[in-house]
Order: structure tokens, then sequence, then C-alpha cells
């Protein structure tokens, strides 16, 4: 039954392709071992979504590693995208877990360099950064060529759907700019944005990669409180949430049901 409710391979890559509008959900492995509720969670939206972005140790917090979160869904018939960060691994053990995902039914990824680990709970965890997320797409491609980063023959080989990430409202934005283009040529199929709640930089920003072929998926996230408001204007985004709705939030007699609102109209 578990392999009957398995999305077919290559299903995603369709979608990419084909598709209109993709809407992919954030999951965020537990911090210990308790996935009941999470996987849950996917169940209530099975048939809404495309995908489920599974992060990785997001925000430098330790969590259960998303390899594992990933498996688990896909055996419920879910699509995972596996989030890959370059911060706590090195291109040796980077190239193993590709492998070991894909041998477990996952196939989609999403990769980028992560947050310095001194940002999150173990501050004086030691970062690798052995490679950033455009060397990772190369070595994942080099991976589906049959060999290793050192040339040796793989026995047998994997075939992935590559995402990355980029920040539009990123001051200055042309670091974010030249990086997306070497992801692109690197072998990034789509593309996952930082949550956006302010459209002008962002059609400024679409404009500027109108030229890219790739598929750009744009972060929204619904907003529960005036307090998450400061949070993600201190914590998360590079530039802040616009007066307007920040007042909205603080204003709404139901904050959470303004913030779905907000995220609607976005």
């Amino acid at each position: 039954a578990v392999n009957e409710l398995a999305s077919p391979k290559g299903q995603f890559r369709d979608k990419l392709r084909e598709k209109d509008r993709i809407v992919t959900v954030e999951l965020s492995p537990p911090k210990g071992t308790a996935t009941e509720d999470i996987l849950l969670y996917a169940d209530l939206v099975r048939g809404e979504i495309d995908a489920f972005n599974v992060t990785d140790n997001q925000r430098a917090i330790m969590r259960m590693s998303p390899l594992a979160l990933s498996h688990l869904l896909k055996e419920r018939g879910h699509e995972p995208i596996l989030q890959m960060t370059c911060r706590d691994r090195n291109r040796l053990a980077l190239k193993s877990e590709l492998l070991c995902a894909y041998a477990l039914g996952v196939e989609i990824f999403c990769f980028m360099t992560g947050d310095h680990p001194i940002l999150g709970d173990h501050p004086t965890s030691k970062p690798v950064y052995d490679c950033d997320s455009v060397q990772l797409i190369s070595l994942a491609r080099g991976l589906e060529r049959g060999e290793d980063f050192s040339g040796r023959k793989l026995s047998g080989a994997p075939s992935f759907v590559i995402g990355a990430v980029v920040n539009p409202l990123a001051d200055p934005l042309e670091p974010q700019l030249l990086k997306l283009r070497k992801k692109v040529a690197a072998g990034a199929e789509f593309v996952q944005t930082q949550p956006i709640f302010d459209l002008e930089p962002l059609e400024r920003f679409l404009e500027m990669t109108s030229d890219l072929r790739v598929r750009l998926l744009i972060g929204i996230t619904p907003l529960k409180s005036a307090r998450m408001v400061e949070f993600m204007n201190n914590k998360i985004l590079a530039r802040p949430i616009p007066p307007a709705i920040a007042e909205r939030m603080n204003k709404a007699k139901d904050p959470a049901r303004e913030g779905i609102t907000i995220a609607a109209e976005l």
C-alpha cells in the first residue's frame, strides 16, 4: 500500500514545465523525534499542494534530519523537496546523502549555502562550507552523469530535480542576481524566494531576470500577529514588511485571519 501511494518519478518536473501555478508548503522537522503531528498536517492538505519543502536546520537551529522526514512523507504518498545546506557537511557527506536520499525515493532537492551557526541555538558549532550552493548543484549534476567528484564511476546513477533559493529583496541586489545566474547555469530547474510582502521590488526583480529559463516560486508567509511582524523584520527579512501591512496587523481584531487575508491578496 505504501508503494502504491508513492508519487511517480519525474512528476514534479512535469509540473514545473506544464502547470500554471505551483504550490509548495514548508514543513520543519521536529526538534526531537515526534513526527505524528507533522505527518497529520501533511495529510490534511493532501491533493491541494504540489510538494512539501522540508527544511534543513533552518536558521541554524538543530532539528531532526530533513532526510528522515522526507522519507516518511514519501512513504505516505507526499512529494518532499529535501532542502540541503552546505553549512554542516563537506562534499563527501553531501554526495553520500544525495545518493542515500535517492535510494529512499527522494529525488527533489533545494540547495542553499545556509545560515551561519552563530545565528542559531548551537553558536559554538563549527561551520563547514566546503562548497557553496552553486558548487553543490554542479556536484549533484555530476552524480547524474555516473561519476563522483574524483571522476570515479558510480554503480548506478541518480536523477534529481534540483532547485535553489534567491532573495529578490536583497540590498544590494547585484550579488544575488549574479549568483542566481550561476545557479541556473549549473543546472537549477526552479528557484524559491524568501517571503515577499512588497510587490514593487519583486516586479523589478522579475524584469531583471526575465531572460532566465527557470521556474520561479514566490515565497508567501501568512502573518499570525504583530509580534510575528517584528520577528520577521528583525530575524528573517532583508527588507522590512511595509508599514501599511504592519499597521493592519496591529489593528486587526483577529490578527491570524488578517494575515491570511494579506497572504491571499499578495
